[in-house]
Order: C-alpha cells, then sequence, then structure tokens
C-alpha cells in the first residue's frame, strides 16, 4: 500500500512538473510573437512594454483564451458606450458582457495603448518612471482596470519569472536588442546601435557675455561658475535660473560649460525640426534651441530618461508623427 501511495505521488510530481514546463513553453512563445508589438507602442505611447506583454499574458492565458480567439482581444477591453467597432459577447464579472473585437493583435496592441493614454483616471501612470514596473501593476489595478484583488501580485509575477522589464529597458534605449535571446532572428527596426565611439564631439563657438537663441536672453557659462553668482551677475533669483534651465534645486555649480538660460526658454523652436547629432541628448538639446524641455518630450513622444539616435529628426513646433528611434548608449 505504501509503494503504490509513494508511486502515485511520483507520478503526480511528474505530471504537475510537465504541466509547468507546458505552461512556461506556451508563455515564451506568447512572448516572442508579441515583444516587438509591445516594444513599438512602448515608444509611441509610453505604456511600459513589461505591462504590456504580462497584461498580455494574462487577460488572453497567453494566447489561449476563448476571447482572443474570438476577438483578437488581448487586453479584455469592454465595448464602453463609445465604442462604435465590431463586437463579442462573453462572460466574465457578468454573463454576456460586451468586449471589443479587432481585426488582427496589432489593433488591440495600439487599442489599447490609447485606452490608456487617452483615459484620465490612468493620467498618473505616465509620471512614473517607466521601469517601475510594480508602480504600474499597482496603478492599473486602483484605477480600476481589473476587478481581481491580486491582478497586481500576477501581472509582477509574470514580469519577474520572464524578464519582461528586458523588453522596456529595450525600448528606452538602455538595452542592446541584439542581447535578448529569441526565437525570431530578425532585428528590431526601433532602437538603433550607436556604432563609431572614436567620433569627436562637436565644438560650438558661443559669443562671450549675454546673447539669444529662439528670442531668450543666454549665456554661455564655463563649468565650476556657480548658479549663484550668475544670478549676482544678471539680478535674478537663483531658483528662476534652476527652473529656467529645467535644473534640479540642488544645482549650484556647473558641472561642464553650458547655456545657461536668463529667461524662460519658449514652448515652440525657431525652427520646425532639429537633426540629431552624435553625443546629444533631450536636456543638450533643448538647450541648443531654446525649447522648454517638456515641450521637447511632448512633440516627440519622449521620456526623459531616453536617447534619440544620432541623425533622427526631432520636431520642435509641433507633435510629430512618430517617436524617433533610440541609441542603444553602453
Amino acid at each position: 500500500m505504501k509503494c503504490r501511495m509513494t508511486m502515485f505521488l511520483f507520478v503526480l510530481l511528474l505530471s504537475m512538473q510537465a504541466i509547468a514546463q507546458s505552461n512556461a513553453e506556451v508563455v515564451n512563445e506568447y512572448i516572442d510573437t508579441y515583444r516587438e508589438l509591445a516594444i513599438a507602442e512602448m515608444q509611441r505611447t509610453g505604456v511600459p512594454a513589461s505591462i504590456k506583454l504580462a497584461q498580455g499574458i494574462l487577460e488572453t492565458e497567453a494566447g489561449r483564451s476563448d476571447l482572443v480567439m474570438r476577438s483578437n482581444n488581448h487586453f479584455g477591453i469592454k465595448c464602453k458606450s463609445y465604442w462604435t467597432g465590431e463586437k463579442v459577447y462573453h462572460d466574465d464579472d457578468a454573463r454576456g458582457e460586451c468586449f471589443r473585437k479587432y481585426g488582427s493583435a496589432e489593433d488591440s496592441y495600439k487599442d489599447h495603448s490609447d485606452y490608456l493614454r487617452n483615459t484620465e483616471r490612468y493620467s498618473s501612470l505616465f509620471k512614473l518612471d517607466p521601469t517601475d514596473y510594480k508602480g504600474w501593476a499597482t496603478g492599473l489595478k486602483a484605477a480600476g482596470y481589473a476587478t481581481n484583488p491580486k491582478y497586481p501580485q500576477i501581472l509582477i509575477k509574470y514580469i519577474e519569472q520572464y524578464n519582461l522589464n528586458d523588453y522596456t529597458l529595450i525600448a528606452l534605449g538602455r538595452k542592446a536588442h541584439e542581447s535578448m535571446a529569441s526565437a525570431s532572428s530578425e532585428p528590431t527596426t526601433s532602437v538603433k546601435a550607436v556604432s563609431n565611439p572614436v567620433i569627436e564631439k562637436k565644438k560650438v563657438n558661443y559669443p562671450a557675455g549675454e546673447f539669444k537663441i529662439n528670442g531668450t536672453r543666454v549665456v554661455y557659462a564655463k563649468a565650476g561658475t556657480s548658479i549663484k553668482s550668475l544670478a549676482d551677475k544678471y539680478i535674478l533669483n537663483p531658483q528662476w535660473i534652476l527652473d529656467f534651465n529645467d535644473m534640479e534645486s540642488e544645482f549650484t555649480v556647473l558641472e561642464e560649460d553650458q547655456l545657461v538660460y536668463l529667461q524662460r526658454k519658449r514652448k515652440q523652436g525657431e525652427k520646425e525640426y532639429y537633426i540629431v547629432e552624435d553625443f546629444d541628448d533631450l536636456y543638450t538639446i533643448s538647450q541648443k534651441v531654446g525649447i522648454r524641455l517638456e515641450s521637447l518630450l511632448d512633440y516627440n513622444h519622449l521620456g526623459p530618461e531616453m536617447v534619440p539616435a544620432a541623425g533622427e529628426k526631432l520636431y520642435l513646433q509641433k507633435p510629430g508623427p512618430l517617436r524617433p528611434k533610440l541609441a542603444y548608449v553602453q
């Protein structure tokens, strides 16, 4: 009897291991299929790729649910009163609820991004660091995305178990796309590697004393210059100089030679766009062209930690159609 029980437990354990292995394979297949789409959507709208993939895995049972099979709906988004597209009916919190139906998975991924971006109750999520997947997971539940009380914990588990935050880092340009193991050998078109490390930084000869960029008063100050000395010289409050130049309050001395504005920068640039040069970052560009950093980010669908690739076009007067390709920063 004892021998039979031991054999039964052994077979049961093997069965459970086989099921777990099978589930992992299905999840990995889902990730391999949709990760490029998640990266592209993050670069377009700012929804973290890790969150997108984790929600897709959970909401579709890794692509196997009845709802996704019938509707291509990867995120369980219900019709809402304003939905004019195709519909399917599915039992969820109640019987026969109306869900959106899409022509493709790509349409579902895009609609999910737009839904989060354009719905007021999710607006606070876009103020979080995109790598803060725990904050995003908790915030989605708090904003009413799902009724399951364990929704955040499940998303976090998937992200950590399958290293989904790596895809967020790829979208941000902080991780090389080529370093990721993949079932597909096709390279992404959304991340561009910076290749020639021996290029010298371009030097600009700015005028001595006060001059103007984009109609705004500015000086070119040397490294080691204190904010207080500039404030005293131009009769300004030191905090104003920090605000005008998108600097943090703890900034007291310039760490390198740089442009320092003596008035608030404009919301729009003098030119329609700027072509990114080697060694540029978003702060440097906003100083070069004399527009507010927040405007530069908004016009180009960028986050503050992103680095656009050299040669990309940044819009300075109105929103561009797409986020520029990002550099991979080593």
